[in-house]
C-alpha cells in the first residue's frame, strides 16, 4: 500500500515517517463553562482531511493511527484511577465508530473505556450548523450506564462544545462527575 501523505511504499495506510514528522500531537485547552475544559491535540487545519475520513471505508485506520499518536500518549500520563471514557454517541453510523476508537486507545490501568451507555435519541447532523441550530436541535442524550462514576467525556471533533456541554448535563442527571472532556481537534483553537 502507499502513504495517503507522502505515496512512499508503506504497511500503514500513512507511513511511521510521516505520523512522526506530521501527526506529532500537541495539547490545547478551551474553557466550555466555568471549570469544565475540553482538551484536544490537534489544530483543526492541519488535520482536516482526516477527520473527514470518517466518511470513507479507511477512516477507521486513520482514526486509529491518530488516537495512539494522541489519546493513548495522554492515557500513560494519566494520574487518575478508576476513571471511565465515554464516547459520544458511539454507535455506527459510517462503518465505524470514530469516538469509540478514541476511547478504546485511552484504555490504560486509570482509564477504562466503556461504550453504547451515551447515545443521541435525534440523530440530526451539526456539520457546518450555526450555534443557534444546535441549541434548537438538541441530541437528546439518553444515559444507559452506572451511576456515581467520574467521566471523561470523548469525541472527534468540539467546535461550539453544545454537545459535550449537553452529554455533560445528562451524566450529571445520573449522579455522574464529568471531569473534562478530550477531543482530537477543537475547531474553534
Amino acid at each position: 500500500m502507499r502513504c495517503l501523505s507522502c505515496n512512499s511504499l508503506s504497511i500503514d495506510i500513512i507511513c511511521k515517517e510521516c505520523q512522526d514528522q506530521l501527526l506529532r500531537s500537541s495539547f490545547f485547552k478551551r474553557e466550555l463553562e466555568k471549570d469544565f475544559f475540553v482538551y484536544s491535540f490537534y489544530e483543526y487545519e492541519e488535520i482536516k482531511d482526516l477527520i473527514n475520513s470518517k466518511y470513507h471505508f479507511h477512516g477507521d485506520k486513520i482514526y486509529k493511527i491518530l488516537a495512539d499518536l494522541s489519546f493513548k500518549l495522554f492515557a500513560k500520563n494519566f494520574s487518575y484511577k478508576n476513571v471511565i471514557a465515554v464516547p459520544i454517541d458511539d454507535h455506527t453510523r459510517h462503518q465505524f465508530s470514530q469516538s469509540a476508537i478514541l476511547a478504546q486507545s485511552l484504555n490504560s490501568e486509570g482509564i477504562k473505556p466503556v461504550f453504547s451507555t451515551l447515545k443521541a435519541q435525534n440523530i440530526v447532523k451539526y456539520a457546518g450548523k450555526d450555534l443557534k441550530f444546535r441549541k434548537n436541535n438538541p441530541r437528546n442524550f439518553k444515559y444507559n450506564g452506572k451511576k456515581g462514576l467520574q467521566i471523561i467525556l470523548v469525541d472527534d471533533l468540539v467546535t461550539s462544545g453544545q454537545t459535550l456541554l449537553e452529554a455533560k448535563e445528562v451524566l450529571k442527571q445520573n449522579s455522574c462527575e464529568v471531569l473534562f472532556a478530550l477531543a482530537l481537534s477543537d475547531a474553534k483553537m
